[in-house]
């Protein structure tokens, strides 16, 4: 049984689905005639309409007759049948493409310069053929207006990111410390249950020693790890729609994602400073941003779809920031409120 896939009006890519399902969702309205689908066998994606009569016996609509494409000045006309002579210019176009196409791919209104290879710019587009592979590099398309994100839209996916290593971190530590305590007081280790009682200090600064290592290795791993990845994004960027890239919009490398989380330690040694510089310098950067020449942006910008991004903070943004600005009011209250209690106790 093929199995089918098809890509909405905001260039996700569903799938895979098997035919009933596929028909399920041809009846519910999600697949119209002009969404772009792919199934096994197929080199291209095609339009629903020119293949929904092979699961559905009558779709309630005729497949569009192809029409000849008009040449266009400086740019050669690329229909879905039409073979590629190019298959690097072919890649390019399809990154400029607009979602709703029927038979053909237009061109972008501009012609953009590309930094990449047209393998990686046909497998960074959601009309791609799915394949096994992902692409170890992404496209860079310059020429338009690029969105730096401010400094309450960063904050709250530092907050997320805070949370999740939050917890790897106490998760990881916990099972280190009583290891480590377990450890200790064995017999492996040469030393006796009252080594350790008649020492505590020494027993502190190990356990501190494990934590503190503990805290900069998660942290290194999160950041770096996920910044230089396909994604270019932590967990807390991506649910907040930006992303993290080069001063020319390129992927970072794991060089430079490393240099740049260990320029943050500097912004936090400066009592947060260097986070603050972000709401007044120029491209919206901190101190680590300057240090590590690099800039946080909307995840649509350097790409073919620059119309995508948002200057709005978004509803996850607000959500997080409404949520952490309760909880610090909280925390702020419980602090008075034993500071105080005292007082009124006397």
């Amino acid at each position: 049984m093929s199995q089918w896939y098809y890509s909405d009006n905001e260039r996700n890519q569903h799938g895979p689905l098997d035919g009933a399902d596929m028909a399920a969702r041809h009846r519910s309205g999600e697949l119209g005639p002009d969404t772009l689908v792919w199934r096994d066998g197929l080199a291209q994606w095609r339009p629903w309409r020119e293949l929904a009569h092979e699961l559905v016996a009558e779709p309630g609509f005729a497949a569009e007759p192809e029409r000849p494409q008009q040449a266009q000045p400086g740019a050669a006309a690329v229909t879905a049948d039409s073979p590629v002579a190019d298959p690097q210019a072919h890649a390019a176009a399809s990154v400029r493409a607009a979602p709703a196409t029927a038979a053909t791919a237009p061109a972008a209104p501009a012609a953009p310069a590309y930094d990449g290879s047209g393998a990686a710019a046909e497998s960074d587009s959601p009309y791609a053929a799915p394949r096994a592979g992902v692409a170890d590099d992404t496209t860079v398309v310059h020429g338009f207006e690029v969105v730096h994100v401010g400094f309450w839209k960063r904050l709250a996916a530092y907050m997320i990111d805070s949370l999740l290593v939050g917890i790897a971190y106490y998760a990881v530590s916990m099972v280190l410390t009583v290891g480590l305590i377990g450890f200790g007081m064995s017999s492996a280790s040469g030393l006796s249950s009252a080594t350790w009682l008649e020492n505590p200090g020494v027993a502190i600064a190990v356990l501190m020693g494990v934590v503190y290592t503990c805290i900069g290795l998660i942290s290194a791993a999160y950041y770096v790890g996920f910044e230089s990845s396909s994604m270019q994004a932590t967990l807390g960027k991506l649910a907040v729609g930006i992303k993290v890239v080069d001063a020319e919009g390129r992927r970072l490398t794991r060089m430079r994602a490393l240099g740049r989380w260990a320029s943050s330690l500097l912004s936090y040694l400066s009592l947060c400073v260097g986070f603050l510089m972000i709401a007044f310098t120029d491209r919206k950067r901190g101190l680590h941003d300057i240090l590590a020449k690099t800039q946080v942006v909307d995840r649509w910008a350097y790409t073919g779809r620059p119309e995508m991004q948002r200057r709005d903070l978004g509803p996850v943004a607000i959500v997080v920031l409404v949520l952490g600005g309760l909880l610090w009011l909280l925390y702020v209250g419980v602090v008075l409120a034993m500071a105080l209690l005292p007082m009124f106790g006397n």
